[in-house]
């Protein structure tokens, strides 16, 4: 080898940030790959000294100086060791300078070989330690290309997939668009590590939070949960460890500028921003805004709550296809059932129970959409729209029904028949 050798590591150890000691060890392990190519054998214990500046190296075998030879690739007579090196005793390890004067066709091309297995090895471990601590965050990323459903982003000179499970059905991918990612995991894998990359998930919405408003990123203001539709609607509940801080003022910002930030970014989802509460009733108040509840009954056990409302105010609780119900469920961690105020004062109650247990005996009674036996593709309707139970079902009328995706009115009219079955 010489300076130009040299002065090529060099480039590739700054075009590449690698640290130059390892790619050192890698041009040391190619050598002795070579030798032993050419001259040696597997079994020898070979070592390698290289002068980082000139490029200048030698090899040497190891052996140990004994009184008689067993393994002449391991071991050395001591009467000949005496002759390399005149203070030799048995045990002693011996170095024996065998440096070639110039490698075959064949040692070289492995040598090669070598060197770029190392660096790739290399390159994947200073990738996966560098994505590994930003797991759980915000990376900004360039549409590379797209391959069919398949989305390709480049982050930081990395091609990730963005498979078709985690992209928003609404936003349109081209090449060289600028969008933020969520990372969620990254996995080391033998071809290298996999970064698992999301435009679909809640974390999306979080970490916009914290990367758009300060008091969000100071920790002042806390997004203590998330629920989303991807490219519909979100909702986002706020609290403040500040009472002189208002949590929802925070994240608007003035005259909206901060959450027009993030629904920019979301490309028009929608976010509604609400207040968290420990108490119940006003938690649940919040998430079902705009619409005005009269009353709230909760299965502390069950989790479920039966929310009262006036006629009107009952499609602006339920939402556009169950929209707002079902994402003020997962937002608030209870499944809600919205009813019309005077159902209320209907409730049937058994004798010897308390209206609290009647209740909860209805709840019971109407648990599963799996007892009207409906087709599997109608049931996945249903829940997509947020309906998992027959008592969320019984609050909509035929032509509610008929809004769902998917149900048409036969289908509408087959479903009530099937509710007064029940």
């Amino acid at each position: 080898m010489n300076k130009q050798f040299m002065a090529a590591i060099n480039q590739l150890v700054i075009e590449k940030n690698l640290p130059k000691e390892e790619v050192l060890e890698a041009v040391e392990a190619a050598l002795r790959t070579a030798y032993r190519k050419d001259y040696g054998s597997r079994d020898q214990e070979i070592k390698v000294t290289l002068e980082p500046e000139t490029g200048n190296f030698e090899i040497f075998l190891l052996k140990t100086a004994v009184k008689k030879v067993n393994s002449p690739d391991l071991e050395i007579a001591l009467k000949e060791a005496k002759q390399l090196q005149s203070s030799a005793k048995e045990g002693e390890i011996i170095e024996i300078n065998v440096t070639p004067q110039k490698f075959g066709r064949i040692a070289a091309q492995a040598a090669k070989q070598v060197i770029l297995q190392r660096i790739q090895e290399i390159e994947r471990r200073i990738m996966y330690d560098h994505f590994k601590e930003r797991e759980n965050e915000l990376v900004n990323s360039v549409v590379n290309r797209v391959e069919g459903h398949s989305v390709f982003v480049e982050i930081e000179k990395n091609t990730v997939l963005l498979p078709p499970e985690e992209q928003v059905e609404k936003e349109h991918y081209y090449s060289g668009k600028r969008i933020k990612v969520y990372l969620d995991r990254v996995i080391n894998e033998s071809r290298g590590p996999r970064l698992l990359i999301s435009r679909r998930s809640p974390k999306l919405v979080e970490k916009l939070f914290d990367f758009e408003i300060p008091e969000v990123r100071a920790g002042v203001v806390k997004v203590e949960s998330v629920a989303r539709l991807p490219g519909v609607r979100s909702k986002v509940a706020v609290s403040s460890s500040d009472p002189k801080v208002d949590p929802i003022g925070a994240c608007v910002g003035q005259k909206g500028v901060r959450i027009q930030s993030v629904i920019s970014e979301l490309e028009s989802e929608m976010i509604d921003v609400v207040a968290y509460s420990t108490e119940p009733e006003k938690f649940l108040k919040a998430a079902l805004a705009p619409a005005k509840l009269d009353s709230i009954e909760l299965d502390e056990k069950r989790r479920v709550a039966r929310v009262f409302v006036q006629e009107d105010q009952r499609p602006l609780a339920i939402g556009r296809q169950g929209q707002n119900v079902r994402l003020a469920g997962t937002l608030t961690g209870w499944e809600i059932d919205i009813l019309n105020l005077a159902d209320k004062t209907n409730l049937p109650t058994t004798a010897g129970q308390t209206k609290e247990e009647s209740i909860t005996t209805i709840f019971q009674d109407t648990d599963s959409l799996e007892v009207l036996r409906l087709a599997p593709a109608i049931l996945k309707k249903l829940e997509k729209a947020g309906i998992q139970t027959v008592g969320q079902l019984k609050q909509l009328k035929e032509e509610d029904l008929t809004k769902i995706g998917g149900i048409g009115k036969k289908t509408a009219e087959g479903i009530v028949e099937r509710l007064k079955m029940t």
